[in-house]
């Protein structure tokens, strides 16, 4: 069963990752770098900032940095654990892929990318909907959008894509409920 499933996962990722073009290869590798997220990580901060205050969001800040290396070093645990190689590292798949990234780590299950995204789209959509109750559906859009440049770059396969957002989901709920706790107890400040 186990096997019919990667196999399944294989068929997919080689899909979905070979309807790349040249054309949008600068897109997708700007969209899974890093830095390009620190725009709107500096958005979601300011809008923290304006409608709960200084005091607010320098706690928050400490708990985001928890949550994010909570998350991630979650998701290496499970790299190490399960194991389970990249696509531009597996024989058999690694020369279909259209790899197009710089570098390829070892691991592939799940996406350390996927769950540092869902892990903020939720905490940030939850903090903020009080003022702004559509945001959550941009940044959950930018989420998939941040995942689905894994596949396309060629280094993550959907499954670990899936289980890396369910994972994050599940960090930023979590993260978002000590967040309230704190700011109530310490702040007195409601969200």
């Amino acid at each position: 069963m186990l096997e019919q499933i990667i196999e399944k996962d294989q068929e997919l990722f080689l899909f979905l990752n070979n309807l790349g073009t040249e054309t949008w290869d600068g897109f997708w590798l700007f969209v899974t770098a890093k830095m390009s997220f620190v725009p709107l990580y500096a958005l979601l901060l300011f809008l923290i900032y304006r409608k709960l205050g200084l005091k607010a969001l320098l706690m928050m800040i400490f708990v985001i940095a928890a949550m994010i290396t909570f998350t991630d070093q979650g998701t290496n645990l499970a790299k190490s654990f399960f194991g389970r190689l990249r696509p531009c590292r597996e024989e058999g798949i690694m020369e279909l892929t259209r790899f197009i990234h710089s570098r390829c780590g070892m691991y592939s299950f799940f996406s350390g990318h996927a769950s540092n995204s869902m892990a903020a789209a939720v905490f940030g959509g939850l903090v903020l909907r009080p003022y702004y109750n559509k945001l959550i559906f941009i940044l959950l859009f930018w989420s998939f959008i941040v995942a689905y440049s894994r596949i396309y770059i060629g280094v993550h396969y959907p499954l670990d894509i899936f289980f890396g957002m369910i994972y994050g989901a599940l960090s930023g709920v979590l993260f978002y409920h000590l967040n309230k706790y704190l700011l109530k107890r310490f702040i007195d400040v409601k969200t």
